[in-house]
């Protein structure tokens, strides 16, 4: 990891093979116009899965520099690691929603992780790990209002709630939050939207009336942040919109949304050629050269985290021009078809940015593989280099 105090997209590292740069700055830029559409409830800044392929130590301090207080993780190992690299319970309460039998709940009580509860067996193990520290837990119950992964059935969550509050009045947890997920929020007029409303609301109506005083009731991700108002209770989960990203395209770009996108990958090109019409590229020769051409080796692949998906579509740019990939993705390489130009060798070839030098962004890459730009940014692998510009100072 690299870092470095200036704003903007950088240009790619000199001799590097290709590299990600980290736009803090528009991170936290992201931050506040999200701030601004949820006045009335606080923030938290999403950073599983290495922050979206971002880095999850550099966007959580980002985040708490711009006045985030709380963060998200997946796994107990996320939370743990936010922990180990100093940022304290006073700085930050981090949530871990993911939990599986026999994980580390006593390591996540000595650290002052908030736990998500889906199920009594997952009460039950908790609770050994508050007698065998003796420290309570802070919790969150989850609900299942229709998403049908994590979360507690409409039918358990009655026991559930009242297993919670025996062991909240014998000292050993405090019941902080209740909270669910939505299934549908990016498909505006989807008809469980208002379903799971309703089920979250029915979820917290028993769950007060049994005498549970939540600090923060939480449902809203991204797209639900952006396009669903009433549904921001005391706190919103924001992750790919944090980063840039709009969850919803189909409907409004970043721009729309007042955001920019933090991330851009480019790599360097290792090899330009003079080759023959009829030419055969890559694995399987799925593409041939119509006719006499210059061909272009971008040196990532699959390995790196380019979706083998993008063969023949994915797009990228090289001397402002927009070129597509040739033949099939390799592990650690492809071919663009140059059209007769000539670029040097060692030319930045932009994979995606924030589109300000017209080049394409995560989204087209997503729209070229049949996916979302979730997967785009997240599957960006540790062979490539992220540097980060634009920074507070908070990384030091």
């Amino acid at each position: 990891m690299t870092t470095a105090n200036t704003t903007g997209t950088a240009m790619l590292a000199e001799g590097l093979r290709a590299e990600a740069t980290i736009d803090l700055a528009a991170l936290r830029g992201n931050i506040a116009s999200l701030r601004e559409r949820v006045p009335s409830a606080a923030l938290m800044a999403v950073v599983k899965a290495d922050a979206y392929g971002h880095g999850a130590l550099p966007c959580a301090l980002e985040a708490l520099a711009a006045g985030v207080r709380w963060l998200g993780a997946t796994t107990p190992e996320e939370a743990l690691a936010l922990r180990a690299a100093g940022i304290a319970p006073e700085q930050a309460r981090v949530l871990c929603w993911l939990w599986t039998p026999g994980g580390p709940w006593a390591q996540a009580l000595r650290a002052d992780i908030d736990v998500s509860i889906s199920g009594q067996w997952a009460l039950d193990e908790l609770l050994d790990a508050v007698r065998a520290t003796g420290i309570p837990a802070r919790v969150h119950l989850k609900a299942d209002t229709g998403l049908g992964r994590n979360g507690c059935q409409p039918h358990d969550w009655p026991d559930l709630v009242d297993a919670a509050l025996r062991a909240q009045a014998a000292g050993q947890l405090e019941v902080v939050g209740l909270w669910s997920h939505f299934a549908a929020a990016d498909e505006p007029g989807h008809p469980s939207i208002r379903a799971q409303q309703e089920a979250f609301a029915a979820a917290l109506a028993y769950a007060e009336r049994a005498g549970v005083r939540p600090e923060v009731r939480h449902l809203a991700n991204s797209p639900a942040t952006l396009l669903l108002p009433q549904t921001h209770y005391d706190l919103v989960r924001t992750g790919l919109s944090m980063y840039g990203l709009s969850p919803v395209p189909e409907v409004a770009s970043p721009a729309d949304f007042g955001l920019r996108p933090v991330m851009s990958l480019s790599a360097r090109l290792a090899l330009v050629k003079q080759v023959p019409g009829g030419h055969g590229v890559s694995y399987g020769h799925q593409y041939t050269t119509p006719g006499d051409t210059t061909l272009g080796l971008v040196p990532v692949g699959y390995a790196d985290g380019i979706p083998r998906h993008a063969s023949g579509t994915g797009p990228v740019q090289i001397g402002g021009k927009w070129r597509t990939v040739a033949g099939r993705v390799a592990m650690d390489q492809f071919v663009v078809d140059l059209g007769g130009d000539m670029p040097e060798v060692g030319e930045e070839v932009l994979l995606f940015g924030n589109g300000e030098r017209g080049e394409p962004m995560a989204e087209d890459w997503a729209r070229a593989c049949g996916t979302i730009s979730y997967e785009i940014v997240t599957r960006l692998g540790s062979r490539v280099p992220r540097r980060y510009v634009g920074g507070s100072g908070a990384l030091g």
